[in-house]
């Protein structure tokens, strides 16, 4: 569509053992036959507010749900062999389950229309499907990111989706998964396509980074709409700064185990002890205090106040982990994330 990733990668093993919704809702329905009741009471809360006349676009959307939650639980999560702590159908379900309904609660159903509650549910269960790419793509979009990008465009193929009569979903989840690439400092500005681009969430921005590499994009309705969506689809991904703190701890454990487990280091060894104090201390204060940034107003409105109600307990639980391991340095790293999680229970 905008970006042209779609041609970049090709399908793997996961996208041949899992083809289309059906093969999706068999493996679903023996594995996590939760996973189905809540897409059909979604489709039937969808139906109920936006009319019958629609059940055909939602059935559509609730089949690339199913197929892509599916393809992500087989690929990184519970259904398969490179099981990732974060990024797997746990994290789909943060973000369409608990994530969404709060924005369904806060801001009304008739806050945003029927296409725009589908993409960012699919932006949900599509943004985080490959995790394993090698290398980065030019510009500030991560490999991870544009190949997610190119496989969702695949799973909006299988499940009735076209990309003529459906261009605006299709670019604006293109546009939401690129814009969910976080960074934890701003790329090298060694080009101007990239002078605009900052650390945090990339939504923030890209429309400069447009201007930059695509600057005929001014005027597309369909890209204006889809940044907007792209900036509230952030929010979501990153609204664990905005939760309860028990949540925002959690996600905290889950992405250092994600990311211990990445670099190879044994959490029951010490060599993950240093990594493991950083990423649940310093780390924690910097995201939550430097790169966390609200894209969309709809986002600050739902988990704003939550944001401001958890600042002091980061700056508490980070502060007592320090202390705790600064006349003795823990034995592992599993030590560690068992002292975060004592710290944040109390």
């Amino acid at each position: 569509m905008i970006f042209g990733y779609s041609s970049l990668f090709a399908p793997d093993d996961v996208e041949r053992t899992l083809p289309d919704s059906g093969a999706a809702r068999a493996l679903l329905h023996a594995r996590r036959p939760d996973i189905l009741a809540f897409v059909q009471r979604r489709q039937q809360r969808l139906l109920a507010h936006f009319g019958a006349g629609h059940d055909a676009q939602i059935a559509r959307a609730a089949d690339a749900f199913a197929l892509g939650t599916a393809r992500l639980g087989l690929r990184h999560g519970h259904f398969g062999g490179d099981f990732h702590a974060y990024h797997n159908e746990d994290h789909v379900l943060e973000l369409a389950q608990r994530r969404l309904a709060a924005c369904e609660r806060t801001l009304g159903m008739a806050a945003l229309t029927l296409s725009d509650w589908l993409a960012l549910a699919l932006f949900a269960a599509c943004h985080d499907l490959r995790q394993r790419e090698a290398g980065d793509v030019p510009g500030p979009i991560g490999g991870n990111e544009a190949a997610s990008t190119a496989e969702t465009f695949r799973i909006l193929d299988a499940c009735g989706f076209q990309r003529d009569r459906d261009r605006g979903l299709y670019m604006a989840l293109e546009l939401a998964i690129a814009g969910s690439t976080f960074s934890l400092f701003a790329p090298a500005a060694d080009n101007p396509a990239q002078a605009v681009v900052g650390g945090g969430a990339l939504a923030r921005f890209l429309p400069g980074w447009l201007d930059q590499a695509v600057p005929e994009w001014h005027g597309d309705r369909l890209i204006e709409h889809g940044l907007i969506l792209a900036r509230i689809a952030a929010d979501l991904d990153t609204a664990n700064a905005g939760e309860c703190f028990a949540e925002l701890a959690d996600s905290a454990i889950r992405l250092c185990r994600e990311h211990e487990m990445r670099a190879g280091r044994d959490l029951h060894a010490a060599v993950s002890a240093p990594t493991c104090l950083r990423f649940l201390s310093d780390g924690q204060d910097r995201f939550f205090f430097e790169l966390h940034h609200f894209c969309s107003r709809e986002g600050e409105r739902v988990f704003g106040a939550g944001k401001l109600a958890n600042a002091a307990r980061v700056r508490a639980v980070g502060a007592a982990l320090r202390a705790r391991f600064a006349a003795q340095a823990p034995a592992s790293g599993a030590a560690v994330i068992d002292a975060y999680r004592q710290l944040a229970e109390a």
